[in-house]
Formats: C-alpha cells, sequence, structure tokens
C-alpha cells in the first residue's frame, strides 16, 4: 500500500483554482456529480458552497436551473437492463422538475431516454430515447467496426420525442426514417451498438431542432415540419461534439472533442462558434493544445458578459474564458465515487469526478437563494 493517493485527478487539487473576480460573470455554477448518488450542488464564484439538492437518482446526465428558480433533472431510472455495456453510463429516464428544497414538482419516465432532455417553458420535455433496429435495417447502418452490435444483432437508433405537461407525445423524429446511412455513416472505430448518439437537442428559436450526432460528427438542424436534415456542420469542422447552442443572431456554440480530429496526430479539445455559412467565427483551444483534452461529455455557455463557462467533463473542471481566450475562473469538482453498475465500473474502474455540464445563472434567476440571504 502506498500512502500517496493513486486518483490523480484528486491528486493535483480540487476546489477554487483561480479567478479573477473584476472579468468573471458574477453568479452561481450549477453541476451534478455523475457518480454523486442524486446530489446537485450551485456553488458561488469563490467556490462555496450555495445549496445542495439530495434528489433520490443518480444524474441521468445533468441538472438545468428553469425560469422561475426550479430545478429540471434527468435521473436514472433504477432497475433498468443493460441494452449494450455503455448504456448504464448515459442512459437516464426519470426527467423530472424539483422545487428548490427537493419536492417533486412533476416526472416524466422513459426507460429508453438517454442523454439530454430538454425541459420547455410549457411544462413539456424535448428529448433523445432509442428504439431497435434489427435484420436488413441494422446491417443498413454503415460504418462502425464489424461484429459490434448490441445483443441479438440489434444496434440501438435515436429517436427525439416531445411530450407535453401531461406526459402526451406531441411530436417525435426518428433516425431510422430521416438520416441517409451513408452520409451519416459511423465512424469506423466505433461500436454499432448506437447510432448515432444523438447527445443534445434543444429548439432553435425559430421552432426547428438542433441536434449533435456523436458518433457521426455532425451538428444538424432537424426541420419540426417534415424531420429532413436543414443543415449540418461539413465534414471535418467537428469530432465526437456535444452541446450546440443557439446564440443571439443565429450562431451555434460547440464543444468540439476532438478525438479523430482529421489532419491532426495530437488530439484536442475546443469550443467553437459556428456561424451561418459553416464557417468557424470564433475559438477556444488551451494554448498549450494537448492539455485540454476531453475525449468524451463537455459543455459550453455563452455568457451575458461574453465569456464562455466550459465544462472538461471528465477531468471535472469548470473554467470561464473571455473572448481573448482568457481564464477567469477554474474551479475542480472536488466528490469522486464510482458506477454503481458493475458494467459500467468494469469500463471506468477509477472513481471519478466527472459532470456532463455546468451550468452559470445571474442572482436574479435564484430569486428563492437570494430571499433566504
Amino acid at each position: 500500500m502506498s500512502t500517496v493517493d493513486q486518483n490523480q485527478r484528486r491528486r493535483r487539487g480540487t476546489g477554487l483554482i483561480a479567478l479573477d473576480a473584476e472579468k468573471a460573470f458574477d453568479g452561481y455554477t450549477l453541476f451534478a456529480p455523475l457518480t454523486g448518488g442524486g446530489a446537485v450542488h450551485l456553488i458561488d464564484l469563490r467556490g462555496e458552497d450555495a445549496h445542495t439538492w439530495r434528489l433520490p437518482y443518480r444524474p441521468g446526465r445533468h441538472a438545468r436551473i428553469l425560469p422561475g428558480g426550479n430545478l429540471a433533472y434527468n435521473g436514472v431510472l433504477p432497475g433498468e437492463k443493460a441494452l449494450f455495456p455503455m448504456w448504464h453510463k448515459y442512459r437516464g429516464g426519470v426527467l423530472g422538475v424539483y422545487a428548490p428544497d427537493g419536492t417533486p414538482l412533476r416526472e416524466y419516465r422513459d426507460p429508453l431516454q438517454h442523454h439530454d432532455a430538454h425541459h420547455l417553458d410549457d411544462g413539456g420535455i424535448l428529448y433523445t430515447a432509442l428504439e431497435p433496429l434489427t435484420g436488413a435495417e441494422a446491417d443498413g447502418v454503415r460504418g462502425g467496426v464489424p461484429g459490434s452490435e448490441a445483443a441479438g444483432g440489434v444496434v440501438w437508433a435515436d429517436t427525439i420525442k416531445q411530450v407535453d405537461a401531461e406526459g402526451r407525445e406531441v411530436w417525435s423524429w426518428s433516425a431510422r426514417e430521416h438520416l441517409d446511412r451513408e452520409t451519416f455513416a459511423l465512424h469506423p472505430d466505433y461500436a454499432r451498438e448506437h447510432w448515432p448518439l444523438v447527445n443534445s437537442v434543444t429548439p432553435l428559436a425559430d421552432g426547428n431542432i438542433l441536434a449533435s450526432l456523436r458518433s457521426v460528427s455532425a451538428v444538424v438542424v432537424i426541420s419540426r415540419a417534415t424531420g429532413e436534415i436543414l443543415w449540418r456542420t461539413a465534414p471535418g469542422t467537428v469530432s465526437q461534439q456535444h452541446h450546440p447552442t443557439e446564440l443571439p443572431g443565429g450562431n451555434v456554440l460547440v464543444f468540439d472533442n476532438g478525438v479523430f480530429r482529421p489532419g491532426h496526430d495530437v488530439p484536442y479539445s475546443r469550443v467553437i462558434e459556428i456561424d451561418r455559412t459553416g464557417e468557424i467565427a470564433w475559438e477556444y483551444h488551451d494554448p498549450a493544445r494537448e492539455s485540454f483534452f476531453a475525449p468524451f461529455m463537455g459543455s459550453a455557455q455563452r455568457l451575458p458578459n461574453g465569456n464562455t463557462l466550459v465544462t472538461d467533463s471528465p477531468a471535472g473542471r469548470l473554467f470561464e474564458v473571455t473572448a481573448e481566450g482568457l481564464v477567469v475562473w477554474e474551479y475542480v469538482v472536488p466528490y469522486f465515487g464510482g458506477y454503481e453498475e458493475a458494467e459500467v465500473r468494469g469500463l471506468f474502474p477509477a472513481e471519478p469526478n466527472a459532470v456532463f455540464r455546468s451550468y452559470r445563472y445571474a442572482a436574479e434567476e435564484l430569486p428563492w437563494l437570494e430571499a433566504g440571504r
């Protein structure tokens, strides 16, 4: 036995790492440790705990604050079987809204939900789910590692659903019906168990749908009226990306993970802003590119002062940069733990401090917090 902590991320130091209070956007940062068992933390700019929710499900990815101050949270539905080895790592199933004291206000359940669920202002939810492809339909999915389908030769394909406040389905879309297999082929090094792996979905100002297709390296706009793909990033623009969001004016902010980035022998992650023509209008990467690399997960939020909050998810590292690329705030999540499910723990045996996304909120977006001070 060694007296040295063998978790190198914890060994490097946690909590508040850096702060330029004059340039950082003042507010509170929300995050949910993926192995935290249901704890959702809200911290102030100095890394001090301002509030914690204790919810009965571990995170099915992330939480965010809704207008008015309630918490939208996607939890892992207990007791479900693994559809494939990675399923327990990124599935959800319980889509809930909770009061500041943790009281459930409403919950909707879908055991096939995964990755993202966007709670709408009218009480509805736009979320990602799965459906099975078998036989010729499964064989028709292009790319991926041969023979790496889920049990029984199944390829689980993505769907996007919208339900109203009563849980009634009001809109749906499926990759099976609307994605061209050749144009949206899996990267050759990805498993064929899941196609195309939609890890983010959000409504646009014009009513259409913005989505991230990780395993085919594409951000797309889906027509709500017809289901067709109206726009996509050009091949090579993004690589296994996450969390595209629409900015005022129509540009799209993306966390670009950089796995298998074409033309680069050293991987690195970046945050980019893509304009309406598909060109990159703004980019952040670490000055030492290789020192910021998140092979999976990640998010970026444009803040009201023009700064960008970045979530280096696997490292549990949250940081804020200016438009010039200067780091003005940095915090490392201090909560470490192992995954409960044996399937996931076998793939990720260390005790991570990972979070899927983080969000920054101004004080006025949390009226209940300010009222209690």
